[in-house]
């Protein structure tokens, strides 16, 4: 199993970027994914996630600015974030869930940087 994170980068606040994770080794559709991040000396914490029937949630303070989508065609999944600010910088991982859960990820991306300048 493999996930490769792509889309970081630098941003001024208020700008946009959309990460992509290319997934592959298993049945991406039947899986739930996410998006997570985490800033040094902090807990990785949830961004958003999605079910294998485009159910998803998010984190409250990206609601309404991040938008968690899938393509089980590609086996990719996406995260478009708008109205970025300085406390969107993280590293951002994307995470398989194991069969049948939400939650519970048993494979990690390397993550991508996102910086957001102010």
């Amino acid at each position: 199993v493999q996930l490769q994170a792509c889309g970081g980068g630098l941003v001024q606040a208020g700008g946009s970027l959309r990460l992509s994770c290319q997934v592959s080794g298993i049945n991406f559709g039947i899986h739930a994914m996410a998006w997570y991040r985490q800033v040094p000396g902090k807990q990785r914490e949830l961004v958003a996630a999605i079910t294998s029937r485009d159910t998803t949630n998010y984190a409250e303070s990206v609601k309404g600015r991040f938008t968690i989508s899938r393509d089980n065609a590609k086996n990719t999944l996406y995260l478009q974030m708008n109205s970025l600010k300085s406390e969107d910088t993280a590293v951002y991982y994307c995470a398989k869930a194991l069969y049948g859960s939400r939650y519970g990820m048993d494979y990690w991306g390397k993550g991508t940087q996102v910086t957001v300048s102010s």
